[in-house]
């Protein structure tokens, strides 16, 4: 219990200064620039899922949470948020560094990822623009509304440590239940349960990347090294895994189909793309 409360403690408060940023972010750009500054982000968004694929591979946990707080209010496009969520790579990075695994190895995993985020994310963005021609705009005063904070009585940094806060206390108490999971589960019985059966081995290895946690990229990237997990299957996973993205993504955005096939869509692009690359 003592364990998974530190860690929780500690993965956290990692996030704040993300949370706090985007917050910031996304109030000046209300506040400040209003509807012109909003609809110039929009239009760069075919531009979105390859810049997003980019930044999506620094080695951190918060980006991804920033980015569901960004598609929320409906600056970035979905399949920018897609994009990010794919090519993510959370603690996979230090843990292959740290591991001394070859350079040759990372650099192949960094690049699988940021293709098939890139890929993903600019059919998606065509597909959902062809079906939704009328944009839908939402804007941070929606999710204040929601939130019943009352960020209109107040000013821009306020308002952004309120919704920090806030979100920061549900990732806190969401992520330690998780961790007791996790810490009760035992990282050698997951490996157990982990096979190297095609498309079973990826399936799991997916369910396991879902786990909202950053913890969850931790395990992939050991059960890869100790040779538990084929590559196909560590890609299958990394690739759903988005540390704490999609946590937040359910609770700021209260378009829940969107939420449920944004999250069904990263699964099923996980088990195909590592299936594949496991056949190849």
């Amino acid at each position: 219990m003592l364990d998974a409360l530190l860690d929780t403690i500690i993965d956290s408060l990692k996030l704040l200064p993300f949370l706090l940023v985007t917050y910031l972010l996304m109030e000046l750009l209300e506040h400040k620039a209003g509807k012109k500054t909003n609809k110039l982000i929009q239009k760069s968004g075919k531009f979105g899922p390859i810049i997003g694929a980019i930044l999506g591979i620094v080695p951190q946990c918060g980006f991804s949470a920033a980015a569901a707080n960004l598609y929320a209010g409906r600056i970035i496009t979905m399949g920018s948020l897609i994009a990010i969520f794919l090519s993510t790579s959370d603690e996979m990075l230090p843990i292959l560094i740290s591991e001394a695994a070859p350079i040759s190895l990372i650099i192949k995993i960094l690049l699988i990822k940021l293709l098939i985020g890139m890929i993903a994310g600019i059919l998606i963005d065509l597909i959902f623009k062809t079906k939704n021609k009328e944009k839908e705009e939402i804007h941070i005063h929606d999710i204040c509304e929601d939130e019943h904070c009352h960020c209109d009585e107040d000013g821009i940094l306020k308002s952004s440590i309120k919704h920090t806060l806030h979100i920061f206390a549900y990732i806190f108490i969401i992520s330690f239940f998780i961790n007791i999971l996790i810490s009760f589960i035992g990282e050698e019985n997951i490996a157990h349960i982990t096979t190297n059966i095609p498309v079973l081995g990826n399936i799991i290895a997916s369910i396991i990347g879902l786990i909202p946690n950053c913890a969850s990229s931790v395990v992939l990237t050991q059960l890869y090294l100790e040779n538990v997990l084929p590559l196909g299957c560590l890609i299958s996973g990394l690739l759903v895994n988005s540390g704490i993205g999609l946590l937040v993504l359910f609770k700021v955005n209260k378009n829940h189909k969107q939420n449920i096939l944004i999250l069904v869509s990263l699964f099923l692009i996980g088990v195909v793309s590592g299936t594949i690359i496991g056949l190849v």
